[in-house]
């Protein structure tokens, strides 16, 4: 693991404040996706799957103690995404069709991890918008757990998919120089010159 530097800490701030402002629109909205990943995908791209981790359970935190209790069970599933986002992105090149699977990678993991919470812990009754999914699903007659796990496994991917797209879309903004000053962690004056 290398030495955290000052871009570093920078980046992962800012992938947190990211999380909480993506989660509390979709919560504000009642959207059936989180968008709380969208800082936790992008620091796992720029420095791993480790540092990937931190905004998401610094995130879970803020968002849990100040606006959305329930983000704290959660972050659990934000430390998997963090970590199966940094090793997809340190092993492939997300493009195309790649993209579908590693939005299916990434999503897996912390499906089963988010089911198991929103059916054990709450009953399915959580504060995200896929809740009224699976009231429907469980109104029309499938039992609680299979509802939760049908609606978080469809809710969770194209949730990851979204963000994924979004983080592909702001790394491919970001200047090379930029990208290769933060992966290498050189902290010298003028490296974006």
């Amino acid at each position: 693991m290398r030495k955290i530097n000052v871009s570093s800490l920078s980046i992962l701030a800012f992938a947190a404040a990211v999380n909480v402002i993506g989660g509390s629109i979709a919560l504000f909205f009642r959207l059936p996706v989180y968008l709380d990943t969208v800082g936790t995908m992008l620091a796992a791209a720029l420095l791993g799957p480790v540092y990937g981790m931190v905004p998401g359970l610094i995130s879970g935190l803020v968002s849990g103690f100040t606006s959305d209790i329930y983000a704290l069970y959660y972050i659990p599933v934000q430390l998997i995404t963090g970590a199966m986002a940094g090793l997809l992105f340190k092993k492939f090149d997300m493009k195309g069709f790649c993209i579908i699977l590693a939005a299916a990678c990434i999503s897996l993991p912390g499906t089963v991890v988010s089911a198991a919470i929103t059916a054990a812990v709450f009953g399915g009754i959580t504060s995200s918008g896929s809740t009224v999914l699976v009231q429907l699903l469980h109104g029309a007659g499938l039992n609680m757990t299979a509802s939760v796990c049908a609606v978080q496994a469809l809710t969770d991917y194209a949730d990851r998919a979204v963000v994924l797209l979004l983080v592909i879309m702001i790394l491919a903004a970001l200047p090379s120089s930029m990208k290769f000053m933060i992966r290498k962690g050189n902290t010298g004056h003028g490296a974006l010159q």
